[in-house]
């Protein structure tokens, strides 16, 4: 029996006709030329507003934001434990602490009733994470940035064409990070966007993308030579890599229209194990608009997850866990505390599943999932 990927990733449309016309046209393909320029006025106009600058990857997007915040030694920022590395890592290299806080037990995402306790002299930024491209509690969350003068950072790695209260993710924070790896809905193998929603940033996040120089006004002709002015570093991708990624955005509605039609369709054949308690599905609010990045499912205990686990994998099937939570994780006892009890980060992250997803499942393959898992508990 074949076996089934966890992940395909797989071509939308022109992308190898792209990177061929960056090629022949004998354009610059280091960063910052038309493609890229291209991606980035897309962003702008489906995210009305703000300035977007793509980066190699939003582990990179995310380390601007932590410069632009202007986070640094004994600075501490507010984010959950669920989540991967780079959120942590971002406001480390800066010499912040991150102050790590339990997640919901509907949505995963940062528990918004558990920010302000956790909120110290020290505290410089909130970076909320959007899980499974289901938005956080982000009017809540602002306003208690509002309140006490932090900067809200919007980790939307999974979250592009995801929306709370139809604001797309990542135009609601001061800044935002997208990803386009190729684990994520819109792909271009590895690479990002910073997206920076505060006008008064947007000419030094320019400079910091630049490598700390001045050179993006010297290529318009606004200045007659340029120089290093900012701290800043490599943060461009390759023009053929925005080329890749140009494609991919202009059939971003498409991509998101079959992810979501896969995800219902899972979400439904589940309906009834989930009534009979043997499992959970994921929980999106009313006020969510998600995007289908993934489907997971959450068992009663961690047994019966290495169980369901050790049964797709021996049938040729794919299926993964999800994050080691940060708090317990070396690096994190390390260079970060916690600011709440990880009641639920420690539970769901013992318990969950994450079943194969990607825009090219077909109804035959997510058949065989579900019934596999069926299967083992039934």
């Amino acid at each position: 029996m074949d076996r089934i990927p966890f992940n395909v990733p797989a071509l939308a449309g022109r992308e190898l006709e792209n990177i061929r016309e960056a090629l022949e046209k004998k354009f610059h393909i280091s960063g910052n030329g038309p493609f890229t320029r291209l991606c980035q006025e897309y962003l702008e106009r489906y995210l009305g507003g703000g300035q977007v600058l793509l980066t190699h990857s939003c582990t990179a997007a995310l380390e601007m934001s932590a410069i632009l915040a202007e986070i640094g030694p004994g600075d501490e920022v507010i984010m959950p434990s669920y989540t991967f590395t780079s959120t942590a890592n971002a406001f480390v290299l800066r010499g912040a602490t991150p102050v790590f806080i339990d997640i919901r037990p509907d949505t995963l995402n940062l528990d918004e009733t558990l920010v302000e306790q956790a909120i110290t002299p020290r505290t410089k930024a909130i970076c909320v994470v959007h899980y499974a491209g289901v938005a956080a509690e982000m009017d809540v969350i602002m306003a208690i940035a509002e309140r006490h003068g932090l900067t809200v950072i919007e980790d939307a790695a999974q979250g592009i064409y995801g929306s709370w209260r139809d604001r797309p993710l990542g135009s609601i924070g001061q800044m935002a990070a997208f990803s386009f790896h190729e684990t994520k809905n819109i792909i271009s193998g590895e690479g990002g966007a910073l997206i920076v929603n505060d006008p008064a940033l947007f000419e030094r996040a320019e400079i910091v993308w630049e490598k700390g120089t001045n050179r993006a006004q010297f290529q318009r002709g606004e200045i007659a030579r340029y120089t290093w002015v900012d701290v800043g570093s490599s943060f461009l991708p390759s023009e053929l890599i925005a080329a890749f990624l140009h494609s991919q955005l202009e059939n971003g509605p498409e991509i998101t229209q079959r992810r979501v039609a896969a995800w219902n369709y899972y979400y439904d054949a589940f309906a009834s194990m989930e009534e009979t308690g043997s499992l959970k599905r994921p929980v999106v609010p009313q006020s969510c608009t998600h995007n289908g990045h993934i489907f997971y499912l959450t068992m009663r205990d961690a047994e019966q997850r290495d169980k369901v686990l050790k049964t797709l994998q021996s049938t040729g099937i794919h299926a993964i866990i999800h994050y080691v939570p940060l708090h317990s994780a070396p690096a994190g006892l390390r260079y970060g505390r916690c600011g709440s009890n990880m009641t639920h980060t420690d539970s769901i992250s013992s318990r969950l599943v994450r079943l194969p997803m990607h825009a090219r499942l077909d109804r035959a393959t997510q058949d065989r999932v579900i019934e596999a898992i069926r299967s083992v508990l039934t």
